[in-house]
């Protein structure tokens, strides 16, 4: 199958091998400069105890919104409420948000980002 655009202009390729991948991490693109001068990062971290809250919060308070993955956690009811407060007074104290985006992921945010609770739906 013939592939045009993103694969051609990196790869010099029309198509891809069965099996193969492309390396993200390879490719460069000419509005990367933009990403350069970002405030802020997303990061994807995972709840293995209470305690790597406050591990993950720092980045919070840098300015960076954090994904927390909290699976590990998620069947001692305890520790669940525990950190679901302890993330609510880091959001207050950042000026930022903290909410629920899927099953066991809590998304924290920094200072001036808040997160929209309506789910987009496409307009049909």
């Amino acid at each position: 199958m013939a592939r045009s655009g993103i694969l051609r202009r990196h790869h010099g390729a029309d198509s891809l091998e069965e099996g193969s991948f492309l390396d993200l991490g390879t490719m460069t693109f000419p509005d990367q400069e933009l990403a350069l001068g970002a405030k802020g990062t997303v990061r994807m971290a995972e709840i293995l105890r209470f305690d790597d809250i406050h591990t993950y919060s720092k980045l919070a308070y840098q300015g960076d919104i954090v994904i927390l993955d909290y699976t590990s956690i998620s069947n001692d009811q305890q520790a669940v409420r525990r950190m679901s407060q302890e993330l609510k007074n880091i959001s207050r104290d950042t000026g930022g948000d903290v909410a629920g985006i899927a099953k066991n992921l809590l998304c924290l945010t920094p200072a001036g980002i808040r997160i929209d609770r309506q789910k987009l739906r496409p307009s049909i």
